[in-house]
């Protein structure tokens, strides 16, 4: 298969607000079913609410003046009884309508996770975390309103307009031409305050992010750990206290924009009634048609319910162009690239041997393009054979780390390939992937979970057996059985209630569960002490047995018996082959090979250091 270099590109420009909205509507279509039996259950609702008025007309016009008794009370029950329709129509509807729009909003929220998992690691490197939370959350919860409630109220309100103009026009014409005059001076504010709106609540979404990021960063065990030894949590306070102030501001002016035009157009209708009567009265007084008071009064209650429908929609004009802010955000996450997917037809292996082979591989973070100045791995050719074992060494920034991710396609290459079994990673299924390359990074995360849970993440149909197995063979089950609440006992935020080597051993049990055919080692037991390294290397060499092993060396006692040995420098092989050849070559590899040697056997080497950090794009 052909293979393009992957490409970061940004997201595509703000689309045109028709498209936008078009594409909105689209999330609504797995649901027009019941939307369509919503409109139904509101335009029965409004019909019988425009009912009431005729029934009111003839109880002021015929019942009551010529005393009868009996249609009087025929014309009551009638209003109550479309009373009584109505508000069970509005709970059907309400139902429904909030039904479809938590479905929408579910979809949403699912489709944008799956898009960020699906996102390549640079993106995450240089996107704060609680800019990512602030989305899914803050910007889709903000959407609530709108999305369970603006397809019932579009449709109910124009029903009700639409019923109610035709129901004035059959009363009298010219009360109705005099009562729309004010219609098209309404629909011009309400636009103008939906623009206004929408540009805030852009502002205000992305301080809210800001802020989300902020209460993320620092209130995490690492950041209230860094702030106090470090003296800064007041600042940290006082950070947080001017974030929050922009947002207090923000908020002001979001709930105030167009507030004094709106209220204007509230005193106009409130004031409609009374021109109505003034306007009967002047015609009566010129000679006009005389127009009863039944009629006079069922005018005006239908006029008063077509404009709370009126006033209805436009601010749901309003809503809506609010809410197009935060669809952007949302859309923009959608329309993220992803560089990393798997292929229309993939190949799959029912059974991975383990042999890794690099061809020609050049790799830069972030499509940084083919320049050699820009690469971080130049022209690595190396085979691992099924079962063997690779050490890489080097200096900070050599690129240990950038090589071994490119094994499991948590990055793709640049230039050239990486064979598993003789396969393109890129051509193989996920499934097989993650099967059959297995990894044990430097920092091991852990979830807030039991410590069965976090077994369980590898393997959820493992056995209580197959738990114990995994951690008698990490070195870890004695530890775990000690525990007042052993397996069940909660781990705690990213592990923090356990030392390093011990969330180590754990991450082995882990791995050790998945039985993947080829392991990576990412410097695994770099931040442990010579004792507690000891009996992490123990359960590495059970993990590694029989397995094709990857492993980024920092302390060179751990690799000297790997099958052969390279060590990286500037993106490039310098050097190759086992210990006893290396230190024969008399090169770099054995001036680092002294230089541990020299130092205490619990102080790192100075120049072989943690794993290559990932770049800031």
């Amino acid at each position: 298969m052909h293979h393009d270099a992957p490409t970061w590109t940004p997201p595509p420009p703000d689309p045109d607000q028709p498209a936008q909205t078009r594409r909105i509507l689209r999330l609504f279509r797995p649901y027009r079913g019941r939307l369509a039996l919503v409109g139904l259950l509101v335009a029965a609702a409004s019909l019988v609410s425009v009912a009431s008025p005729f029934l009111l007309r003839a109880i002021l016009d015929t019942a009551i003046p010529e005393g009868r008794t009996g249609l009087l009370t025929l014309l009551a029950l009638g209003m109550v009884a479309a009373a009584v329709v109505n508000g069970v129509f509005g709970v059907l509807q309400t139902l429904l309508s909030t039904t479809v729009g938590q479905r929408v909003m579910h979809d949403l929220r699912t489709a944008v996770y799956d898009r960020l998992q699906r996102m390549p690691l640079a993106f995450f490197t240089r996107t704060r975390t609680g800019e990512v939370q602030s989305r899914i959350a803050n910007d889709i919860g903000g959407m609530q309103a709108t999305v369970t409630s603006t397809a019932t109220s579009l449709v109910s309100n124009l029903t009700s307009v639409t019923a109610s103009v035709v129901a004035m026009l059959a009363l009298d014409w010219r009360l109705t031409a005099v009562s729309l005059l004010l219609l098209p001076l309404f629909v011009a504010i309400s636009r103008r305050v939906g623009n206004e709106r929408k540009k805030i609540t852009s502002q205000r979404q992305k301080q809210m992010a800001a802020m989300s990021a902020l209460v993320t960063e620092s209130l995490s065990v690492s950041g209230i750990l860094l702030g106090r030894t470090m003296g800064r949590s007041d600042s940290l306070t006082e950070a947080f206290a001017r974030e929050s102030d922009r947002l207090v501001d923000l908020e002001i002016r979001a709930n105030m924009a167009g507030r004094w035009r709106m209220s204007t157009i509230g005193v106009v209708l409130a004031a409609m009634p009374a021109v109505i009567y003034w306007t009967a009265g002047i015609a009566l007084e010129a000679g006009g048609p005389d127009v009863s008071i039944g009629t006079l009064v069922a005018f005006v209650s239908l006029q008063q319910g077509l404009f709370r429908p009126t006033v209805s929609l436009l601010s749901t004009g309003v809503q809506m162009q609010t809410s197009l802010a935060l669809f952007q955000r949302i859309f923009e996450y959608l329309d993220m690239p992803v560089d990393i997917t798997e292929p229309a037809d993939p190949v799959r292996l029912e059974k991975v041997r383990g042999e890794v082979r690099f061809e020609a591989v050049d790799f830069g973070y972030d499509g940084q393009g083919t320049a050699p100045e820009r690469l971080t791995l130049r022209g690595i050719d190396l085979t691992v054979p099924a079962g063997g074992s690779l050490a890489i060494v080097g200096p900070t920034g050599s690129g240990k780390s950038s090589l071994s991710y490119l094994v499991p396609r948590l990055y793709d290459v640049t230039g050239g390939r990486v064979l598993l079994d003789g396969v393109d990673v890129r051509d193989l299924d996920f499934d097989t992937l993650a099967r059959g390359v297995g990894v044990v990074a430097q920092e091991t995360y852990l979830f807030h979970a039991s410590i069965a849970d976090n077994l369980r993440f590898a393997k959820p149909d493992a056995t209580d057996e197959e738990l114990v197995a995994a951690a008698r063979a990490a070195q870890i089950h004695d530890h775990i059985a000690a525990l007042p609440e052993g397996y069940q006992t909660l781990v705690g935020e990213r592990g923090y209630r356990f030392s390093g080597g011990e969330k180590q051993r754990l991450a082995i049990a882990r791995t050790i569960l998945r039985d993947p055919p080829v392991l990576v080692l990412d410097e695994a037991t770099s931040a442990l002490d010579t004792r507690t390294e000891h009996a992490v290397q123990q359960a590495i060499d059970a993990l590694s047995a029989g397995r094709t092993t990857i492993t980024i060396a920092h302390r060179l006692s751990t690799v000297r018996d790997a099958d052969q040995i390279i060590v990286l420098d500037g993106g490039r092989i310098v050097e190759q082959g086992s210990h006893s050849r290396l230190m024969e070559l008399d090169g770099r590899y054995a001036a680092l090979v002294r230089q541990d040697t020299r130092l205490p056997a619990d102080q790192d080497p100075a120049p072989v250091p943690r794993a290559d950090p990932v770049p800031a794009p």
